[in-house]
């Protein structure tokens, strides 16, 4: 698994350091000046860039030509075309919508699942199979999750509900040649409950970041509960409030945790 942790502004030279590859949400490339040169370095750099439609940071996708200026400027390895947040329908609609367009020859597309339900949300990834999309995203914060399994810790039962969502595509053959992409995390130990599967190619998480910065430091087995802590609220955050090597500590037992390769300069 490709691993990427979102970071307030300050850090975000730092994250090369411990980031697999660059997570970029694109309204900030039009807020924020410093992020926007952050990922014109990337790029320089030939670091591998997968571009959100920012729903999850404004409850919607991002203004559709600004995403089709910045997918045109940054050419972006990956690109994560426009949902709805748990509308099967509306999802599935804009996935074909988006597919009728031209992208840079290194640009590949990801859609992501969504659902009101589970049977929904299982709809809503065949009909993406169906268009054509390879590599799917999967979120971590669909209330239904803790229907599907339920917990008397609800950030666990949130987890062990994508787990079993996840597992279920997995057994099925239609997917056999798709890749899936985790879209953040309840609690951070789930991604070791995946025992490596090879179709998760990825995932991205500011979990260990926000917990950090919140004051909480993982134990050998994790967190049972989400930090309150997002980057909506830190990433303005003074570079002389954060410890850094506290933030380094606990992307480091992410990792272990969950058993996923070192990082940089601890391979």
């Amino acid at each position: 698994m490709k691993i990427s942790h979102e970071v307030p502004r300050c850090l975000l030279n730092n994250s090369r350091e411990f980031n697999d590859y660059d997570y970029c949400l694109p309204h900030l490339l039009d807020e924020d000046g410093a992020y926007r040169d952050f990922f014109y370095e990337s790029k320089k750099q030939g670091r591998y860039i997968i571009m959100d439609n920012s729903l999850h940071e404004l409850g919607h996708a991002y203004d559709h030509k600004r995403l089709h200026h910045w997918i045109s400027e940054l050419e972006p390895d990956e690109f994560i075309v426009p949902d709805v947040w748990m509308k099967y329908a509306q999802t599935v609609a804009m996935a074909k919508y988006w597919k009728q367009f031209k992208y840079p020859k290194k640009t590949k597309l990801m859609a992501v699942i969504q659902g009101e339900d589970k049977n929904s949300a299982y709809l809503c990834a065949g009909l993406l199979n169906g268009l054509g999309y390879q590599k799917l995203g999967i979120s971590y914060g669909a209330t239904w999750y803790n229907d599907f399994f339920p917990h008397v810790n609800e950030a666990l039962g949130k987890s062990l509900g994508r787990i079993r969502f996840v597992n279920g595509l997995l057994k099925l053959k239609e997917y056999k040649d798709t890749k899936l992409h985790l879209l953040g995390c309840s609690v951070p130990q789930e991604f070791g409950w995946y025992d490596n599967h090879p179709q998760i190619e990825s995932i991205d998480t500011s979990n260990p970041i926000m917990a950090t910065l919140e004051g909480t430091m993982y134990s050998s087995i994790g967190l049972n509960k989400k930090p309150k802590a997002n980057m909506n609220e830190y990433f303005n955050i003074d570079p002389y409030k954060i410890n850094y090597e506290d933030i380094l500590i606990n992307v480091k037992r992410f990792r272990k945790i969950n058993g996923l390769k070192k990082y940089g300069r601890d391979n």
